[in-house]
C-alpha cells in the first residue's frame, strides 16, 4: 500500500502507522506552521504515542474514514506528534489542555491551535465519531470548530492571551531563604501520601491504580522508626506482583490497573515503568527476604533483556496493549486452554493458585493473577511447598511457551536516552543487590549504545531509531542518565563513564538552569522556542526532571568535590520551595531530593587491588543499608577527579563519609563493618 501523506518518513514506529491513513498529516516542523499561517487554518494537533490503546481506536473510527478525513484536509492543516518523541509539546499542550478543559488530559490529546500564534482554543482527549457518552462526534466537532475560527476570532485570540498569562503563572516559582528547607516538607509529603493509601489493597487513591514508582521509592526509604510507611510501600509492591498488574508468565509490569486489586490492567508494558520497579523489587527483597520478590525482580529484568533490548544494547520504548486488534488478546487465558496444556497435578495447582477455578475475570477469559498464596495452595493439597513450586514454575513454562507461539503486541523499538536511563539505573542496582552480573552487564551495554549513538558533536539526543539518533535532548535525558551512570558505578567502577556524567552535569547546568531563579527548564537555551518554556516540577508517569537533577548533582558533588554541583542542586530546591509547601506529595523526586540536602547519603569509597577490592566490597554490600552509596575503585586506577585520587592507601582501605565530613579509613574488613553497622 502506497503511504498518503508525509509521515512515511518519519522515524517513529507511531507517526508511520498513520503513514497510509487519507488524513494529509504533516510531523510538527516549520513547513507544516508556515502552511497554517498562509492558509489561515487551524492547527488540528493530535498527540499520542505506539501502545496507546485509544490512539488506535481513534485512528480506526477517524482517521482511516475517507469522509472523517476529507473534512480534516479541508478544514484544518493536521499534525501528529508522538509524545515519546516530543515531550516538551507533550507538556505543554496537556496543561494546555487542564486550563481549557478544567480536567486531566491523556491520550490520544487532540487541540486546535491558533495558525498564527500556536496558542490552544480547544481541546479534548479521545473523539468518538458519533455523539457518545456525552462526548460530541468528531466529524461534527471539526465543522463546529472551524465555524468558531471564521466567525469568533476574537473571542478566540482573547482567551489566547489568557491561556498563555495561565501557563506562564503556572511556570513561576516562588523563591524563599534555605531555611524554609526543612524536613517538615519531606515528613508532611510522607503524611499526605500515606492518607491516600489504600489499606486494602495498596496503591494510593482508586481505580485506575498506577504504580508511581517514585512514591514508593520515597516511602520505601523512610528510616525503620517510620515503619508505617515502609510497610505502605512493601504492601503496595506485594499486592501489584501477586496482582494482574505484573505478567505472572513473562514478567514485567503492565501500565495501570483499571480496578482497585490491581486484578485487570490496560495491557500495554512502557519501558519507563519497569526500571523504577525493577529496581524497588530487589530493594524490597533486600529489606525483606520475601522469594515473591525476588522472582518478580528476576522475571522482569529477564524480561527487559531478552525482549526489551537491542542487539547493539539499548532498550525498546513498549510493547503494545493490543494484539489482532483486540486488548490483552495475547495474555488472556480460556479454562479449557490451560487444562489442555497441562497435566492433572499441573492444574490443580495452578489453577487454585491463578484464579482458574474462579469466575472469569476479563470479558469470559482469564487474566492471570494470584488468588491464593503458594502457602494456602501448598495447604490445600496437602503438598510439600518445594513440590508445590515444582508444579508451578513448570506450568507456568509451558503456558509461556504456548504464549509465545501467539500473535504478539506491537512494539515500539525506539531507544529513547530518558526512559533508557531508567531502566540502566534499574538493572544496575537489582544486579548489585541480587549478584547478577549480567543484569550489570545488559545496563553497561545499554549505557554504551546511548554514548554511540546518542552522543553526537559533544550533546546528547533524545531519540535513535534504526541506528539513527535524533532530536535533540531534553532535562529528563541529561539528570536520568547522570542518576544512571552514577548507580552503574556502584555496581561496576568505570572512570571514563563519571567523567561523562560530569560532561552531562556541566551541559545541563549550562543550557538548562534557570539563572535568574534557580531550577530548570525543561528545554534547552538552543532548542525550538515554543509558546512556553515547560518547567516541571511534578512527578508524573517518570520522575520529575528538577527532582532527579537535584538528587544527581548532589550524588555528584560529593563524589567529585564539586561544589557547583552541589550549588545548582541547591538553587533547584530553593526554587520549589513554593510548590512543595504547598504540594509536597505530587513531587516524592524532590523530596528525595531535599532528603538528601538535608542527610547527606552515606558514601563508601573502597580502594585496593584485585582481588580484595572485591573482596571488600562484598561484605560491605552484605551490610548497606538502603542509603549507602557504595564505590570500589581500583588502586591503578588514577583517571580520577583530585578528592578521589587522594583516597590511596599502602592497602585496601574504604573511606566512609556523609556530605562534606569524612572518618578517617578503615584499614580491617572488621572495622569497616564496625563502621557500616553504625550507620
Amino acid at each position: 500500500m502506497e503511504p498518503k501523506n508525509r509521515l512515511a518518513s518519519a522515524l517513529s514506529p507511531y507517526l508511520q502507522q498513520h503513514a497510509h491513513n487519507p488524513v494529509d498529516w504533516w510531523p510538527w516542523c516549520p513547513e507544516a506552521l508556515q502552511a497554517a499561517r498562509e492558509q489561515d487554518r487551524p492547527i488540528l494537533l493530535s498527540i499520542g504515542y505506539s501502545a496507546c490503546h485509544w490512539c488506535h481506536v481513534m485512528a480506526h473510527e477517524s482517521f482511516e474514514d475517507e469522509q472523517t478525513a476529507s473534512l480534516m484536509n479541508e478544514l484544518f492543516v493536521n499534525i501528529k506528534v508522538d509524545r515519546e518523541e516530543r515531550p516538551d509539546l507533550d507538556k505543554l499542550y496537556q496543561h494546555a489542555h487542564q486550563l481549557l478543559a478544567g480536567r486531566s488530559g491523556g491520550w490520544p490529546l487532540t487541540v486546535f491551535l491558533d495558525p498564527h500564534t500556536q496558542v490552544p482554543f480547544y481541546s479534548g482527549t479521545y473523539f468518538p465519531p458519533r455523539p457518545r457518552s456525552g462526548l460530541p462526534g468528531f466529524p461534527c466537532l471539526l465543522k463546529n470548530i472551524a465555524t468558531a475560527w471564521q466567525q469568533q476570532r476574537q473571542a478566540i485570540e482573547a482567551q489566547g492571551s489568557q491561556v498563555i498569562e495561565a501557563l506562564n503563572r503556572q511556570s513561576q516559582v516562588e523563591t524563599d531563604d534555605r531555611s524554609s528547607l526543612d524536613d517538615t516538607l519531606v515528613d508532611r509529603g510522607v503524611s499526605l501520601l500515606l492518607d491516600q493509601f489504600d489499606g486494602r489493597h495498596g496503591g494510593f487513591g482508586s481505580a485506575p491504580k498506577f504504580p508511581h514508582p517514585q512514591n514508593l521509592r520515597l516511602l520505601l526509604t523512610r528510616n525503620a522508626d517510620q515503619s508505617q510507611a515502609r510497610q505502605a510501600a512493601l504492601f503496595t509492591l506485594s499486592r501489584m506482583i501477586g496482582g494482574g498488574v505484573f505478567d505472572q508468565l513473562g514478567g514485567g509490569f503492565y501500565r495501570y490497573a483499571v480496578d482497585d486489586a490491581w486484578m485487570i490492567p490496560h495491557f500495554e508494558k512502557m519501558l519507563y515503568d519497569n526500571g523504577p520497579l525493577l529496581q524497588l523489587c530487589a530493594r524490597a527483597w533486600r529489606l525483606t527476604g520475601k522469594p515473591a520478590f525476588r522472582h518478580a525482580a528476576e522475571t522482569t529484568a529477564q524480561w527487559l533483556m531478552t525482549e526489551m533490548q537491542h542487539p547493539d544494547g539499548g532498550y525498546f520504548s513498549s510493547l503494545d496493549a493490543d494484539s489482532e486488534g483486540e486488548e490483552g488478546k495475547y495474555y488472556v487465558w480460556s479454562r479449557r486452554e490451560v487444562r489442555e496444556l497441562l497435566s492433572k497435578d499441573q492444574y490443580q495447582a495452578f489453577s487454585l493458585h491463578y484464579g482458574i477455578d474462579r469466575p472469569a475475570n476479563f470479558e469470559g477469559r482469564w487474566h492471570l493473577h494470584v488468588e491464593r498464596d503458594p502457602e494456602d495452595v501448598a495447604r490445600q493439597l496437602q503438598t510439600g511447598q518445594d513440590t508445590l513450586d515444582d508444579l508451578l514454575d513448570s506450568a507456568r513454562n509451558l503456558l509461556l511457551s504456548r504464549r509465545q507461539q501467539r500473535t504478539a503486541p506491537g512494539r515500539d523499538e525506539k531507544i529513547l536516552t530518558a526512559w533508557n536511563a531508567l531502566t540502566i539505573e534499574g538493572m544496575a542496582a537489582a544486579g548489585m543487590l541480587l549478584n547478577r552480573p549480567d543484569w550489570v552487564d545488559s545496563a553497561e551495554s545499554a549505557l554504551s549504545h546511548l554514548q554511540k549513538k546518542l552522543w553526537h558533536n559533544g550533546r546528547l539526543l533524545a531519540a535513535c531509531k534504526d541506528g539513527q539518533g535524533y532530536q535533540a535532548a531534553y532535562l529528563d535525558d541529561h539528570a536520568f542518565l547522570i542518576q544512571a551512570i552514577l548507580t552503574l558505578l556502584q555496581a561496576r567502577w568505570n572512570s571514563p563513564s563519571l567523567q561523562w556524567a560530569m560532561t552531562l552535569a556541566d551541559q545541563m547546568i549550562a543550557h538548562f538552569e534557570d539563572k535568574q531563579q534557580g531550577g530548570f527548564y525543561f528545554t534547552a537555551d538552543d532548542q525550538e522556542p515554543l509558546i512556553q518554556r515547560p518547567r516541571g516540577l511534578m512527578d508524573e508517569a517518570i520522575p520529575s526532571g528538577n527532582g532527579i537533577a537535584a538528587l544527581a548533582l548532589q550524588h555528584l558533588g560529593h563524589l567529585t568535590g564539586r561544589q557547583d554541583y552541589l550549588d545548582a542542586a541547591e538553587r533547584t530546591l530553593e526554587a520549589a520551595t513554593g510548590h512543595l509547601q504547598q504540594i509536597p506529595h505530587a513531587s516524592p523526586s524532590l523530596l528525595l531530593a531535599l532528603e538528601e540536602y538535608l542527610s547527606p547519603a552515606a558514601m563508601l569509597v573502597i580502594r585496593g587491588p584485585e582481588p580484595e577490592l572485591s573482596e571488600w566490597r562484598d561484605r560491605a554490600l552484605a551490610c548497606a543499608g538502603p542509603r549507602l552509596m557504595l564505590y570500589a575503585i581500583d588502586a591503578e586506577d588514577h583517571h580520577l577527579p583530585p578528592i578521589l585520587e587522594a583516597r590511596q592507601h599502602k592497602n585496601t582501605a574504604a573511606w566512609l563519609c556523609r556530605g562534606t565530613e569524612c572518618l578517617p579509613p578503615a584499614e580491617t574488613l572488621d572495622r569497616l563493618e564496625s563502621l557500616l553497622r553504625q550507620i
